[in-house]
């Protein structure tokens, strides 16, 4: 079972370079986040036309979480933390099931910067994640997704210019550290060495070329589904490519 991980950025404007990808990624389950479209306006058929169904959450311009299988693959999707309490998060929260295994797709909130409200909303999201990740820890579970979180200094470049970046600021690296508790990065298990990234800003001129990008997307495993992890790895060629997202697929390989 191969499972990938995109924050498309725009699912509409990405979709030459997931026609591209996906039919030759080998992907069994695809989790995409930022599609940017409302749900009347998702592009479905042209996933189906790849082999995959897909069930997605979003709204105009911004946010919008999807879940993609490969046909024949059994799944069920539901949108939102659906624990009460406000907002529920439909447009940044999937939770997808498939035989034994369950995937939870997230777009962690940026947090604007450490001294604005919505780094507290943040934490709050990540708090909210760590009651689903403590009600699944004896399965075989998952945490995908942009997290928005650098968790160590191997996971951007220059590190010292980013201390007070919300991604990397010390307070919101040890918050994801505690949700994340008892979870493994799988792509560290494999690719234990600097340079592993998922995310090269437009802003930064050659980024990609250079090397210059941070690590905010992962996937997370309880020790269980770690038992059989066989591979993962960042695919940099999507990130290339004519108009691409910011951030490029990170896949992970599981004998399931």
């Amino acid at each position: 079972m191969r499972l990938a991980t995109f924050n498309v950025n725009s699912v509409r404007t990405r979709m030459p370079i997931l026609q591209r990808w996906l039919p030759e990624s080998g992907t069994d389950l695809l989790f995409l986040q930022e599609t940017k479209v409302v749900d009347a306006d998702f592009p479905a058929e042209p996933f189906e036309a790849m082999g995959y169904k897909v069930w997605f959450r979003g709204e105009k311009s911004y946010n919008g979480v999807a879940v993609v299988a490969r046909e024949g693959l059994d799944v069920s999707v539901a949108f939102g933390f659906e624990d009460g309490e406000d907002p529920d998060f439909a447009t940044r929260v999937a939770l997808a099931r498939t035989g034994a295994l369950t995937v939870l797709n997230t777009y962690v909130p940026q947090g604007k910067s450490i001294d604005h409200p919505d780094f507290e909303v943040k934490k709050s999201f990540l708090d909210r994640t760590r009651k689903i990740i403590e009600r699944e820890k004896g399965a075989l579970f998952a945490w995908v997704g942009d997290l928005n979180v650098a968790p160590t200094e191997a996971d951007v470049t220059n590190p010292g210019n980013k201390k007070n970046h919300v991604c990397f600021h010390i307070s919101i690296r040890e918050h994801f550290d505690r949700t994340a508790e008892g979870l493994s990065d799988v792509l560290r298990l494999f690719r234990p060495e600097p340079g592993e990234y998922t995310f090269f800003d437009y802003r930064v001129k050659d980024a990609l070329a250079r090397n210059i990008g941070w690590r905010i997307d992962h996937v997370l495993a309880t020790p269980s589904l770690v038992e059989r992890a066989r591979d993962s790895f960042v695919d940099r060629e999507p990130r290339g490519w004519e108009r691409p997202s910011d951030h490029t697929p990170l896949l992970a390989d599981f004998d399931l």
